[in-house]
């Protein structure tokens, strides 16, 4: 078996993730992992499948010809995981909305070596003010070396400077 990682983006529709999914199964993938989500009128993921060595090539052809129906295909072939030398830390943050968060904070936390596990943030209006509030919640692999300590000092002082709140919590 050998594994792909797939990026899809496509104009959102019903059935868009059924015809992926039917590509996959007829040529023997199985589909192992997946993030999705629909933004902004398009859909986009990132999936990883196993496929069997013998049906390699048919499968990549026939996912890259699902851009005839707008379905757009970027592949990459899976690599190994290498051996956890990081602890996973779950990053939560909120404050008043502005340009240059997600890049201050990405900025200090790959100056730490820390690696960026995933991310999801998102606009909303503050409920009593009406306000544009960032919020993040992140996945970090943190390396052994850097304790929690360390990190949370580090962040503390950066959140001061953009006004944000921030929580690391330790993942079981």
């Amino acid at each position: 078996m050998d594994h792909l990682v797939l990026t899809v983006i496509a104009q959102d529709q019903p059935g868009l993730v059924e015809r992926i999914a039917q590509c996959i199964s007829e040529h023997g993938g199985n589909w192992l992992e997946s993030r999705m989500s629909r933004m902004a009128g398009q859909f986009a993921g990132i999936l990883r499948v196993d496929v069997p060595l013998e049906a390699h090539a048919k499968l990549v052809n026939a996912l890259e010809e699902l851009s005839s129906q707008g379905i757009r295909v970027l592949l990459a072939a899976g690599g190994s995981e290498p051996a956890p030398t990081w602890q996973s830390i779950r990053l939560e943050l909120v404050g008043n909305d502005r340009p240059g968060i997600v890049r201050d904070i990405t900025r200090l936390l790959s100056s730490q070596g820390v690696n960026l596990e995933s991310l999801q943030t998102e606009v909303v209006p503050a409920p009593m003010s009406g306000e544009l509030l960032f919020q993040a919640q992140a996945l970090l692999a943190v390396p052994q070396s850097l304790s929690l300590e360390q990190l949370q000092s580090h962040l503390e002082t950066l959140a001061d400077d953009l006004m944000v709140e921030l929580k690391l919590h330790a993942e079981e």
